[in-house]
C-alpha cells in the first residue's frame, strides 16, 4: 500500500473532463501500485478516513494518473478543491460485478442479454452503477426496464439517457 498526501484539483478546460475534481497520482507512486502499467486500473484504500474500492485511476499520458473525485466522494471526505487529502492506495484486483438484479432481468430478454454481454465490461458497469445508485426500488426498477429497452433497440448508454430525459420532460 502506498501512502501520500495530495491536493484536490479541478480541471478548467480539459475536454470531457472540464470541471472534474481529482487528485494526481504521480508516476513514481503509480509505478509502486502497478509497475509498468500505462492504462486505467482500479484501486482501493482510504481518502483520509473514508474507505474506497473499485475506483479507476485514469492515465494522463506522462506516466502519472488521476483519481477522479465525484460529488459523493468529496462529500464523504468533507473536502473540495484546494484541500489536502491523506491517501492510502493499493491495486484493487477484485473483478467488477454487474448488479445481480439487472442480470436476472436481462435473462428474460435473450436479445437484450446478448447485446449487454457483448458490451465491454466498463460499459456494462455504466448501466450497473446507474441502476445501483437509484435511491428507491421504483427508480431502480424503471432503470432496469430502460436498460433492457435500450439493449433491445441497440441504443448506447448516452442515447438511453437522452431518451429518458426527453420522456421525463414531456
Amino acid at each position: 500500500m502506498v501512502q501520500f498526501t495530495a491536493v484536490i484539483q479541478q480541471f478548467a478546460e480539459q475536454g470531457e473532463k472540464t470541471g472534474w475534481s481529482y487528485i494526481t497520482i504521480p508516476q513514481d507512486i503509480a509505478e509502486h501500485l502497478k509497475p509498468g502499467f500505462k492504462k486505467s486500473f482500479r484501486v482501493k484504500g482510504k481518502l483520509d478516513a473514508h474507505s474506497i474500492a473499485q475506483q479507476a485511476l485514469l492515465p494522463m499520458g506522462n506516466g502519472s494518473f488521476i483519481l477522479p473525485l465525484n460529488a459523493a466522494l468529496r462529500k464523504a471526505v468533507h473536502k473540495n478543491k484546494g484541500a489536502m487529502l491523506k491517501i492510502s492506495l493499493k491495486e484493487d484486483k477484485k473483478p467488477l460485478e454487474v448488479f445481480a438484479e439487472l442480470l436476472e432481468c436481462l435473462a428474460d430478454s435473450p436479445k437484450a442479454e446478448k447485446k449487454f454481454k457483448a458490451l465491454p465490461r466498463s460499459h456494462q458497469m455504466y448501466y450497473s452503477k446507474w441502476i445501483e445508485s437509484a435511491k428507491t426500488i421504483e427508480t431502480r426498477t424503471k432503470r432496469i426496464g430502460l436498460t433492457i429497452i435500450a439493449m433491445e433497440k441497440n441504443m448506447t448508454y448516452a442515447e438511453m439517457l437522452r431518451l429518458n430525459a426527453q420522456s421525463v420532460n414531456k
